[in-house]
């Protein structure tokens, strides 16, 4: 099922895409401007430094996590958030289980197979 311009989500009908090194990531909803993305962490999984055109704002549904934006790196627990302006190097290591809902303008057609 595709999840492209989706308007009602339900999150138990979006099967986990299992990404390796303790993470897996399941696609919510897209059109060509706009996707939230779900990644879940094992504690001890990194979100390898890296960049992208995209802008990105992520919020911390559970977990504790260690997020590296540029040269600072904070660390955030439920219910914080952050922003990545484009081109930026980011990174996130998991310190407790959790998730991050990802937000990305313009969509990352790299996640669509």
């Amino acid at each position: 099922m595709t999840q492209k311009a989706k308007q009602f989500i339900n999150d138990d009908e979006i099967p986990w895409d299992d990404l390796g090194g303790g993470l897996k990531r399941k696609i919510m909803s897209y059109d060509d401007n706009l996707m939230m993305v779900k990644v879940a962490f094992e504690t001890g999984g990194i979100g390898a430094l890296h960049s992208h055109f995209h802008t990105q704002m992520s919020y911390v549904e559970s977990g504790a996590f260690e997020i590296t934006i540029g040269d600072k790196t904070g660390t955030l627990k439920k219910g914080d958030a952050y922003y990545i302006p484009p081109d930026i190097i980011h990174g996130a290591l998991c310190t407790e289980e959790g998730i991050l809902v990802d937000i990305f303008t313009p969509l990352r057609e790299d996640f669509i197979k």
